[in-house]
């Protein structure tokens, strides 16, 4: 999603252990053997809402399979999960610069109604918004 290599056995980590854990939640979508979609929940009961919350934490059709309805058809499934599993909201947060995704959202019904912080907590912490630094 952020355009970097990532590190094989890190992910491999982090993805087995997700797998794992009840308060994950990862969508899959194959085509003729092929990963062409993908959407990772992450289930959690938040303080604030006095309520138990669904955070889409990644989120990705491969470019030649977008705008055929995938998206939408994976987008409202999670939604099932979701409500299945208890949650009381489905949210998202998304980088500024991805105006088509934020497009996507706003036609599945989804409000733009917070702002999402962020610092980087090793490294330079550069103020620049570039995806795939």
């Amino acid at each position: 999603m952020e355009n970097k290599e990532l590190s094989y056995d890190r992910f491999e980590t982090i993805y087995r252990d997700q797998i794992n854990d009840c308060r994950y939640y990862c969508l899959v979508c194959e085509q003729d053997g092929m990963v062409i979609g993908l959407l990772n929940i992450r289930f959690e009961e938040q303080l604030h809402h006095g309520e138990r919350i669904a955070e889409i934490l990644e989120f990705a059709i491969a470019p030649l399979y977008r705008n055929k309805g995938i998206g939408k058809k994976m987008f409202a499934h999670s939604c099932r999960i979701a409500r299945e599993n208890g949650c009381y909201q489905i949210e998202v947060a998304c980088n500024q610069l991805r105006q088509d995704t934020h497009r996507f959202y706003i036609r599945q019904g989804m409000h733009n109604f917070h702002f999402k912080f962020s610092k980087q907590l090793a490294g330079d912490n550069t103020p620049e918004n570039i995806i795939g630094r």
